[in-house]
């Protein structure tokens, strides 16, 4: 019960975001939006996400993750509420719906970037490395149940989804105040300057690597919700797929990434070499994926070909999450975390509007662009991480050293 408390955390927050693709349409035409306008109810909630979470991430190294999460989770259910009454009952409804969603967005931040932190404070070595492998399957789990969910609620009416977020809120918040234990013993932090020095220290010494690791899952994530952006729209304007189908259709690479997210964490246990290894792998798939993309246009060549793709953020997800959530003493990952999740959100808002001028561009282009690109963070994994003595004795005392400069 407490994974299931832990892993209800990203897939409500997944949900808060990628439930709203498929009302946008019915959103534009019935309030009268631009394209701008309703990009904007996306983007507003990541960028809102991203700046708010490094203060939480700070908050919750002084304090404790669950009093974070709890607020968070219940102001994510009341930004929810504000949006759909905005769009049902109140005037000015874009106002209030751009409003409920940037209180959303700074209520993900201390959510999923959190519960990442809270997984490496209650688990060690191996079984850290499994429960993170579950935390991003359900994230992965929520990017699949979106796009079904949000097409079947709009059949209601588009507005309903916003009103799904309180429930589903309310329901991890008391998953997580019944079955997450924080340990008693919670060392008393530094005072700030000393945080600041601490951290500075760190990312002296270890930043090389760890924003190695960071710009990885966010490449995962921004080629992720991009491709789908590119699907999505191919889906509608070539094929004439829409609603539900639609919905099952983007389902498939998703659910791929999730499987493999789930078997990689199980698999990889405490050894470091294995994570470099598969990190390494899966931006390879990637690329490949994205090379062999130029060359196909038929639906179901495209969608084997996708899951390549999905195969390899399954593959390094997992495992970049492992080495951040293991790079730092208890006292400082909160920060260490929610860093790494505000570049996850970053990778999440920047991907449609790239895709979007690179499918203007070239549809050869693109692909071979992206392709490109995950080639070079494949590089930059296999030339800056260096896992040998990452947790070897000579390390362990240069953390604590970080921990009390």
């Amino acid at each position: 019960m407490l994974i299931v408390a832990i892993g209800s955390i990203p897939l409500m927050m997944t949900l808060g975001n990628s439930m709203l693709i498929p009302i946008l349409p019915e959103m534009k035409s019935s309030l009268g939006l631009t394209q701008l306008q309703v990009s904007l109810t996306i983007t507003v909630f990541s960028i809102a996400a991203a700046l708010m979470i490094p203060i939480v991430g700070y908050l919750s190294d002084r304090y404790s993750r669950k009093i974070i999460i709890i607020p968070s989770l219940i102001l994510f259910a009341g930004g929810a509420l504000l949006a759909g009454l905005g769009a049902a009952v109140f005037s000015n409804s874009y106002v209030w719906i751009i409003v409920g969603r940037s209180l959303q967005g700074i209520g993900a931040a201390g959510g999923a970037p959190i519960a990442m932190a809270l997984i490496g404070d209650l688990f060690r070595s191996g079984e850290r490395s499994r429960i993170l492998g579950i935390f991003e399957a359900s994230n992965g789990l929520g990017k699949v149940l979106s796009p079904i969910l949000g097409s079947l609620l709009a059949l209601i009416v588009w507005h309903s989804v916003f009103f799904v977020f309180p429930v589903l809120s309310i329901i991890s918040v008391i998953l997580v105040w019944i079955f997450v234990k924080e340990k008693s013993n919670r060392q008393v932090p530094p005072p700030f300057r000393k945080y600041v020095r601490g951290l500075l220290s760190v990312f002296k010494h270890e930043g090389r690597w760890l924003f190695t690791a960071y710009l990885a899952g966010g490449t995962c994530l921004f080629t992720l919700f991009g491709i789908l952006f590119y699907l999505s729209d191919i889906l509608e304007t070539k094929y004439n797929i829409d609603g539900a189908p639609k919905g099952l259709i983007l389902a498939i690479p998703l659910l791929v990434m999730v499987t493999t997210s789930y078997i990689t964490g199980s698999k990889i246990g405490s050894n470091l070499e294995k994570m470099k290894r598969l990190s390494i792998i899966g931006l390879l798939c990637m690329t490949i994926s994205y090379s062999l993309l130029v060359t196909v246009e038929q639906l179901v060549p495209f969608l084997i070909i996708l899951a390549l793709s999905s195969l390899g953020t399954g593959l390094t997800l997992p495992c970049v999450n492992s080495l951040i959530t293991g790079a730092v003493g208890k006292e400082r990952r909160g920060f260490v975390s929610s860093l790494y999740g505000s570049v996850r959100f970053l990778g999440v808002a920047l991907g449609p509007p790239v895709f979007t001028r690179l499918m203007e561009w070239s549809r050869t282009g693109m692909f071979l662009s992206i392709a490109a690109f995950t080639f070079l963070v494949c590089l930059l994994v296999l030339l800056l991480i260096h896992v040998k003595g990452m947790d070897g004795k000579k390390h362990k005392k240069k953390i604590i050293k970080y921990k009390y400069v």
